[in-house]
């Protein structure tokens, strides 16, 4: 029987959808039992037998590819591969899929519920409260505030969307933009510039790539209003942390809400770790039960497809090795 890693912690013991998918198609389930995120010598050796992977953020490095001949498939419950070395997976033609249309309304979710965290200042009132001074205080609107995205594929249209009811002016930068979809909802496109001076809430939903790597930096921030506020639930190399840090503490920005870093889990001691004016969450952005489960589900039967000599288009992001891939 041929077995299928699940490495996304979150998916440890759930038996969902994807479990009977895989089953059903004769795989053998591997859980690596850890409960946290893998790290390459995990991975290393967690996928000893396995022909495929269910997989989560962890590093599919050239090493970890070349230890294990027998993959088949990296199959990523998300739509973010950065962590994959698509090179080497052309190589050793590996497939490697995504799941498009299943996360983009729960990271927009989460991306109002770090901006509203921020405006409404609720983690120091929470505190304040429960520690007996009652700190009643005015807060931040949403509402009449310039929302500007960066980056508007499928996430950055449902954050806009959600900026929209919430009564916010939406702008929005994209290099590659869907013109019909920005001209029917009354969206004004900007430059990268304009962006980053006009936003009073700047969400970051850009690809990580060698050109967008530390967009986010010192240079930067210095165009942006300081009572902005940044929202990244998108990579963590966007953003040059060390500038950020010391942009907050000196208080050229209002602040920061962080679902994602450049490291994963980052170290211990991380200064962004002491600003008073950032809300932190641990990459959770895209995987509420909803959309947890719908990727997972769709990354299971992109595997099975493949077993079968199918060929998911949609989901496969490395397409040029379709001529010569055998399962």
């Amino acid at each position: 029987m041929q077995k299928v890693l699940i490495a996304p912690a979150l998916l440890a013991g759930s038996e969902g959808i994807y479990a009977r998918v895989l089953k059903e198609a004769g795989f053998e389930l591997v859980y690596p039992g850890l409960g946290a995120q893998l790290v390459e010598s995990d991975i290393l050796g967690a996928l000893t037998d396995c022909v495929a992977s269910l997989a989560g953020s962890e590093p599919y490095s050239r090493k970890v590819i070349e230890a294990h001949p027998q993959l088949r498939v990296i199959a990523r419950v998300g739509v973010g591969y950065d962590a994959v070395d698509l090179p080497t997976c052309a190589e050793r033609n590996i497939a490697v899929t995504i799941t498009p249309n299943t996360n983009h309304d729960a990271v927009a979710e989460h991306t109002f519920t770090l901006m509203l965290a921020l405006a409404k200042n609720l983690i120091p009132q929470h505190l304040g409260s429960v520690a007996g001074r009652w700190p009643r205080q005015t807060t931040l609107p949403l509402r009449s505030k310039t929302l500007g995205i960066a980056g508007m594929g499928r996430i950055g249209k449902a954050v806009a969307l959600r900026g929209l009811a919430f009564g916010m002016k939406v702008i929005a930068y994209d290099p590659f933009p869907d013109t019909a979809f920005v001209k029917s909802q009354g969206i004004e496109l900007v430059s990268w510039e304009n962006l980053l001076k006009q936003s009073d809430h700047l969400s970051l939903h850009l690809p990580s790539t060698k050109e967008t790597r530390h967009i986010i930096n010192r240079t930067s921030i210095a165009q942006m209003k300081p009572t902005a506020f940044l929202i990244n639930t998108a990579r963590g190399p966007l953003i040059n942390e060390t500038d950020l840090a010391e942009a907050l503490a000196a208080k050229k920005l209002a602040g920061a809400g962080l679902d994602v870093f450049e490291q994963e889990p980052p170290a211990k001691d991380h200064p962004l770790f002491k600003a008073e004016n950032v809300v932190i969450t641990p990459h959770a952005a895209g995987v509420d039960v909803k959309s947890r489960d719908d990727m997972a589900a769709s990354a299971a039967e992109a595997i099975v497809s493949l077993s079968r000599g199918e060929w998911p288009a949609e989901k496969i992001v490395n397409p040029e090795i379709r001529a010569k891939y055998k399962w």
